[in-house]
């Protein structure tokens, strides 16, 4: 791969992070707040591309003392010798175009209920000393993870008699019942870790794997133990719930 073709592709991911990052698909790799760093990364690459392709090409634009003579002959010649070499370049790099074309042509899903069962639940690494006062509102709605962290480390203290509403998708559980599950990120969809809670009471029944839902209840002191790595896993005693369209911002 000579210096033309590295800058083409370079010019290529480039392109790719800066239209992913106008559009919603960079949600489904990194945080939302990481769209701006995610978009003058993008431009920087186009520009040292752009750069790269430019300096190139005015390298090997002949100049007016090179044009004739010997001292043109033995250019030529050197020219030559240099483009027999190239042919020697390890082809692999070519191999570097094919995650650019993923990132141009595919459009992954977000991680769901088969990364959930697979990972523990990230709950362990959760822990606070304090809780502060749920917000108002009746249901309130609270994240996933404040209802988990709650509920286990709280024990429910924080929580009292109030009802809570949350939204997630649904996974499989322990018992092999339904339960309510989100991926959390700590930057990107590499490091996603699970929170799992699961559901007792008027649960979900009969729903896919990954369908969305909203479920509104209170606390229950019911907790079973992760099968992937032991930690405890909340439950919420469900009083209503019904299917929501997948949300923009699928993690948390």
């Amino acid at each position: 791969m000579n210096r033309q073709a590295q800058a083409v592709v370079l010019l290529l991911f480039g392109g790719a992070v800066v239209k992913a990052s106008v559009t919603d698909m960079y949600l489904r790799y990194v945080k939302e707040g990481l769209r701006p760093f995610l978009i003058v990364a993008g431009l920087l690459l186009i520009a040292a591309a752009v750069m790269t392709l430019w300096y190139d090409l005015r390298r090997r634009r002949p100049t007016p003392a090179t044009e004739g003579g010997p001292e043109h002959d033995h250019g030529h010649e050197h020219h030559g010798h240099d483009h027999g070499n190239g042919h020697h370049e390890p082809r692999v790099g070519w191999l570097l175009i094919l995650p650019v074309l993923g990132l141009l042509l595919v459009s992954p899903p977000a991680l769901g209920s088969y990364a959930a069962a697979q990972a523990g639940t990230a709950l362990a690494g959760q822990q606070l000393s304090d809780y502060p006062p749920l917000p108002e509102g009746d249901p309130v709605k609270i994240s996933v993870l404040d209802y988990a962290s709650r509920a286990i480390f709280d024990e429910g203290a924080s929580l009292g008699q109030r009802r809570v509403q949350l939204s997630g998708f649904v996974a499989t559980g322990p018992d092999g019942q339904p339960m309510l599950a989100r991926i959390i990120l700590s930057c990107c969809a590499a490091d996603g870790r699970p929170i799992k809670v699961g559901l007792e009471g008027e649960a979900p029944a009969g729903l896919a794997a990954d369908t969305w839902v909203e479920v509104v209840g209170g606390y229950s002191p019911r907790t079973e133990s992760d099968p992937v790595n032991g930690e405890s896993i909340p439950y919420l005693r469900v009083e209503s719930w019904r299917e929501i369209p997948v949300p923009k911002q699928q993690y948390e």
